[in-house]
């Protein structure tokens, strides 16, 4: 069992009707607070830090949903799933991101051909999928940190402007000579596909899987600000003088897609695994300096060399993907800085009964 096993491990003790369990895609921490996102969900769960039951070295449960639907005013159904993929804490706000991508049903053991082939024939697009929206954080009569749609100091739950179909965003990357073209492809399919976040006030960095050209994964910088008075929205604000909406930065991750994005300082960690259905290397990579790199530029494009491969992370066929990553405060880990890294699908090594998974911490470099 993982707890007896693995010195390093952290347990995550779910419910029954829990929103997020074992698709893990997203994590944040605030102080003792644990905000995981998943990928067939259309809220986040939070977790408190609890006592140690095992030789796990943290443990986090009596989980609370916060559907987004009583957050949001959605673009599509309260229950359709919003696919969110990346999750950060910044002044009072949690952000999440949706993937933004297109999905094809698969194959089915004990189907006919025919009717496979429909299936694989299918791409949909769900309503809460082109997601980007920022939740203020305020804290209850007990003291622990809520979601909330309007904070008592004013601040309000904001979503990029769009609807089901598109945002600001896609709307801006439709006649892109890079990604234009990958916006009608399914995300498993080295289409679009957003799964990481990273943010810098009001700047945003959305970290692609897909598409992957040429061995080149990609970051999109973008920056947004509230507008409106009755039906307020997040839009983009132009990153320079010319009316750059959208930046974009080529990374070489030896042919991997972005997973998950995390800014340490000045740094930036970059968990990345393959683009496609693949059971491939995942790896954790360190950009130096990015924020100072990222404020001093001024191209539309920029190609990176200056990156270092650090930490080779555990996996499994078609098991122990790990999805999202996420730096602890420092009392949580014993003064030393460290990440938590949780895994989607996770095996019979990562899993305790129906409702408890753990995910790993690991030291940084």
């Amino acid at each position: 069992m993982p707890n007896a096993r693995l010195a390093n491990a952290v347990r995550l003790e779910f419910a029954a009707d829990s929103l997020v369990q074992t698709n893990l895609s997203g994590a944040a921490l605030t102080d003792d607070w644990l905000w995981v996102a998943g990928d067939e969900a259309c809220g986040v769960d939070r977790l408190r830090r609890l006592d140690p039951i095992g030789k796990e070295t943290l443990r986090f449960g009596e989980v609370r949903d916060f559907p987004l639907a009583d957050l949001l005013e959605l673009p599509g159904a309260p229950d359709e799933e919003a696919d969110l993929e990346g999750m950060a804490v910044v002044d009072g706000y949690l952000w999440v991101v949706g993937s933004h991508g297109l999905k094809r049903k698969n194959a089915k053991p004990g189907r006919d051909d025919a009717d496979n082939a429909r299936r694989l024939a299918k791409v949909t697009l769900d309503g809460n999928r082109r997601l980007l929206a920022c939740l203020p954080i305020e804290l209850d009569a007990q003291g622990a940190p809520c979601l909330v749609k309007q904070a008592r100091d004013g601040r309000q739950a904001l979503r990029l402007k769009g609807d089901a179909q598109s945002n600001l965003l896609t709307r801006a990357l439709a006649d892109d000579p890079h990604l234009g073209p990958y916006m009608a492809i399914p995300g498993k399919d080295n289409g679009f596909d957003i799964e990481g976040l990273a943010v810098n006030g009001r700047r945003l960095l959305l970290g692609l899987r897909g598409p992957v050209l040429r061995g080149w994964s990609a970051l999109l910088e973008i920056e947004v600000a509230p507008r409106g008075t009755s039906s307020p929205a997040l839009h983009l604000v132009p990153l320079d003088d010319q009316g750059t909406l959208v930046r974009k930065h080529f990374l070489p991750l030896d042919g991997l897609g972005v997973r998950d994005l995390h800014v340490s300082g000045d740094d930036l960690f970059i968990l990345a695994g393959p683009t496609m259905v693949l059971n491939g290397d995942i790896r954790l990579f360190k950009w130096p300096n990015a924020l100072p790199d990222l404020a001093a530029n001024r191209e539309p494009v920029r190609f990176h060399a200056a990156l270092t491969e650090s930490v080779p992370l555990p996996h499994g066929p078609g098991s122990n993907r790990a999805e999202a990553i996420c730096g602890l405060p420092l009392a949580l880990s014993g003064g030393k800085p460290r990440w938590l890294v949780l895994y989607d699908a996770p095996g019979a090594d990562r899993r305790e009964g129906d409702h408890t998974v753990f995910g790993d911490l690991l030291g940084r470099h």
